[in-house]
Parts: structure tokens; sequence; C-alpha cells
């Protein structure tokens, strides 16, 4: 066996399992972001929802993806069995179980926008059909030689394809699903739901930030020459600039040096420079990183004012960073590292590849939020609504949906032991 074949295999695996603990990120995340009260179940459907993509992509999404077909979508390799591809530079198995992980993550993204008042049922019903008929196509699009692919739209590792994607995912679940229980006021006026864990908050960020390398770096496919130390250090200066000038920010408007929104900026820096990683200098990486930060900071508000209750920000840390980091190549791809598509308008490639970027970013959005849409549409006919009843979201998904809490010592009470003993009524 050839011995680069065997590295880029190695790498890529290792990429792939970091990737997947991502996961672990997001539940922290969400969970240190949210009440008590839901916990547990956010930790559950993560791991369930994995699940449910994962056998999804291994039956129809990666031969929606990467299967011979046309230019909207594969027709071939379902239920991969596992056979070798020529001319890859890996082992198979492994680049399916990389592209298995991503898949997972745009998933586990636009349940952000489910958090704490919707029907478990309503998760399971979306896990399937996001995975069969919004994910793949997009990322069949960019990545697996589609329309958008043929017009050399650059997207290195997915801020459009997996972020962009999931985010407005979630934004159709936030606006059907409406705001929770005390989020507004009946003048307008947004109240605070704080997260009852900052220190899950900030290790989710940090297990999300450690497995971006995978994400970003791991996105090379190639333990050659080593670029993905390239691409790792641009991720991460992209990442320290976006939690720095969000800090900056909050505490330069707000007179209070916010931790969460420190956090989501780092998050956004993250986001933005995954389209960008390995198209663009350092110091792009950089302003790339400063700008998200700045940006995740008004559209946090700028959302929440209008109603849009987004308990973990997926839309402006997911959506608005997203669309930032895919129009940035835009600007600074350079002409030795832009291996797709034409350097950027700082770079003397005018606004030919702007345009495309700009394309990339309005046809995968609109066609996510659109067809997401329909889909929680129909599932709420079906489900006869989306959403838990008043008395379970007071109550918490935990207890509703699966019958004991995540943090039992904590939050036990009189009604739990006859709840365990049967299963409790639902009107939803």
């Amino acid at each position: 066996m050839d011995s680069m074949y065997l590295m880029n295999s190695l790498w890529v695996m290792f990429s792939a399992v970091l990737v997947i603990l991502m996961l672990g990120g997001f539940i922290l995340l969400e969970a240190g972001s949210t009440r008590m009260k839901n916990a547990g179940h956010i930790a559950g459907k993560t791991i369930f929802t994995f699940g449910i993509a994962s056998l999804v992509f291994w039956a129809v999404g990666y031969g929606l993806i990467f299967g011979e077909g046309n230019a909207l979508f594969g027709l071939t390799d379902f239920f991969y069995s596992g056979y070798e591809i020529e001319g890859l530079g890996l082992s198979a198995p492994v680049f399916f179980l990389f592209q298995l992980a991503f898949a997972g993550i745009s998933l586990t993204i636009a349940f952000g926008g489910f958090a704490e008042r919707a029907k478990l049922t309503a998760y399971i019903l979306f896990a399937v059909l996001f995975s069969v008929l919004v994910y793949p196509v997009i990322a069949h699009w960019i990545w697996g030689g589609g329309w958008l692919a043929e017009h050399g739209k650059q997207d290195f590792a997915g801020s459009t394809v997996v972020h962009l994607t999931g985010a407005m995912g979630a934004f159709a679940a936030t606006i059907l699903l409406k705001p929770r229980i005390g989020k507004y006021n009946k003048d307008g006026s947004p109240n605070n739901i704080a997260g009852h864990n900052q220190v899950f908050t900030a290790l989710g960020v940090l297990v999300l930030w450690v497995g971006w390398f995978g994400f970003n770096a791991g996105s090379t496919l190639s333990a050659d020459a080593a670029f993905f130390g390239f691409v790792a250090m641009n991720t991460n200066l992209a990442a320290g600039a976006g939690a720095v000038a969000a800090l900056v920010v909050a505490w330069d408007v707000t007179g209070k040096a916010d931790v969460p929104t420190m956090l989501n900026g780092g998050l956004a820096g993250l986001v933005a420079i995954t389209a960008s990683c390995a198209f663009v200098d350092t110091w792009a990486a950089v302003v790339i990183g400063l700008v998200a930060g700045m940006i995740v900071f008004y559209s946090m508000r700028f959302f929440e004012k209008r109603k849009v209750d987004d308990p973990i920000f997926a839309l402006s840390v997911h959506g608005v960073a997203g669309v930032w980091g895919t129009l940035s190549n835009g600007l600074f791809a350079t002409p030795e590292l832009a291996t797709v598509g034409k350097p950027g308008l700082f770079y003397g490639g005018g606004f030919e590849q702007l345009g495309v970027q700009a394309l990339g970013v309005g046809a995968s959005g609109a066609y996510a939020f659109g067809v997401s849409f329909l889909l929680l549409v129909i599932i709420k006919k079906v489900l006869n609504g989306l959403r838990v009843t008043e008395e379970e979201e007071i109550i918490g998904l935990d207890l509703s949906e699966h019958g004991s809490y995540g943090y039992p010592e904590f939050l036990q009470t009189s009604e739990q032991p006859a709840q365990q003993g049967g299963k409790s009524s639902k009107s939803g």
C-alpha cells in the first residue's frame, strides 16, 4: 500500500473523529445557553438525530451528493457499500465518514432553531427529510460537481454548504414555532432568557474550536506537504480575531464585557473562515474573523428586535457569518491559493468571483430556507403542531418528552414519581 495513501487516510480519519466530537461541543453550547429543565432533552436528541442522519446519509445522502447524476443532484451510489473510488488518494470509506460528519453538523445547527419548544417527533421527521432533501442537494451543487461548482464557487469547508444551510433550517423553525413563552412582552420588547451554565457554553465553544481543525484542515483530504497546517493556522487566527472583536464591540456598546457575545464572536470567526481558510493569506484570515465578530453582535440584536427567538443564535453565528465568510473569497482569494474559481477583487480578479460567491449564497440560502419551511409546514400538519403544549414547555422537555430530568437532584418535583410510573398524557 502506498505510504501517502495511508497517511492521507489516517489524517482524514482523525479529522472525521474531530468533526464528530463537535457534536459534544454543540451539546454543551446549546444546553448551557438554555435552561436546566431542557438539558437532558438537548443532549439526548443531538445523539439520536445524528444516528438518524448517519443512516440516511448511508442510504441516500452520499449518493445524492457524490453520485453520478446531473447539475442538481446525484443519482447513483445509494446504500454505499465501501467500494474504492478511483483517484481519490485515500480510503473511500474514510472519505464517506468524513462527509457524513459534515451532514450531521449541518442538521445539528438547524436544530438550534427548535430549542426549548419543539416536539421530539418534529425533530425525528425533520432529521430524515432535511438529510434527504436539503443538505445533500446544496452539497452536490458545490462539492459534488453540480451547477455552482461549474461556476467556480469557492467554499473550501462549508460556510455555505454546512453553516448557511443549517442556519436557514433554523430560521424556518423559529418562524413556525414562534418565540418561547416569556421571551417577549406585550409591547414587543424582548426579555433575556439566560442560559443556565456559562461554563458549559464556554467549554462547548472550546470543543468546537478544537474540532474545527478537523473541519477545515481535514478538508485538505491530504497530508501531502502538510498544507493542512496553513489551513489550521488561518482557522485559529480568525477564531481569535472574532472573539476579540465581539468582546470589544459589546463592551463599547453596552458597557459590559459580555461573555456569551464573546463566545459567539469566536464561533462566528470560525464559521466565516471555513469557506476561505485555504484560499486566503493569514492577514486576510484575521480581517475575516474581525469582521465576523463585529457583525455577529449587531446581527443578534437585529433578529431579537424582530421577534426571531433564536436561543443559540444559529442564524447570526452560522447564517450571517457564513454569508460573510463565503463572500470574503470574492475579496481576498489569492492567485496562488485559488485552486477553485478565480482570485478575489483585491488581487486583480475583478468582481467575477464575488458575483459567483453571491450567486451561491443567494441560491443555496433560498433553497435551504424554502424547502425547510415547506417540510416543517407538512410536519406541522402531520403532527397537529410542531410545538409542545404550554404546560409541557413550562415543565420542561426533559420531563414532558422523556419522563426524567437531566438534573434530577436539582429539579425533582413531587409530580415526578407519579409520572415515572407511566406515560403522561399529551394534548399537543
